[in-house]
């Protein structure tokens, strides 16, 4: 199901970037015939990919062929504040952190290098339980040197 969620939400995510509007309409028994899949599919992707928190809300209109609006909304300081405050409470989980991370660099607040090291850092491996300060502290800028070293990012 992952990969057939990542490409219908591929396809939705281009749709809305070539749109003057910020928005597309679809109708989901089209979008599920084009992706050979059952229309429950499309309700999972948007209920899980597509939500308020990940800066979107989808509209749905039911009876005579109906429709789905799907609304990239723009980010605000306010807003982005809003939103580190109610995702970074006294702890956050990694995939928490993960999404937020993810928002950011979609909002071009990060970019893919700064997005990458900091995904590094809250990975489960690198902040491994039963740790000291010290050895955290060294996996965190062994983590942040790797990335910064990664080849995409080296100029010949």
């Amino acid at each position: 199901m992952s990969n057939l969620a990542n490409r219908i939400q591929k396809y939705i995510n281009e749709l809305l970037a070539n749109s003057k509007e910020g928005y597309v309409e679809l109708q989901r028994s089209k979008l599920a015939e084009q992706f050979v899949c059952v229309p429950s599919q499309i309700n999972y992707v948007l209920s899980t990919r597509f939500t308020i928190k990940q800066g979107y809300v989808v509209e749905s209109q039911q009876g005579g062929g109906g429709y789905l609006r799907i609304i990239k909304l723009p980010l605000t300081n306010e807003q982005l504040l809003t939103l580190i405050n109610e995702t970074i409470n006294i702890s956050v989980s990694e995939h928490g952190a993960m999404e937020l991370i993810k928002r950011l660099y979609d909002e071009k607040i990060l970019n893919l290098r700064e997005m990458l090291i900091m995904k590094a850092l809250i990975q489960r491996e690198t902040l491994e339980e039963g740790l000291t300060r010290d050895e955290i502290r060294a996996r965190l800028i062994k983590a942040m040197l790797i990335t910064l070293l990664r080849q995409e990012f080296q100029q010949n």
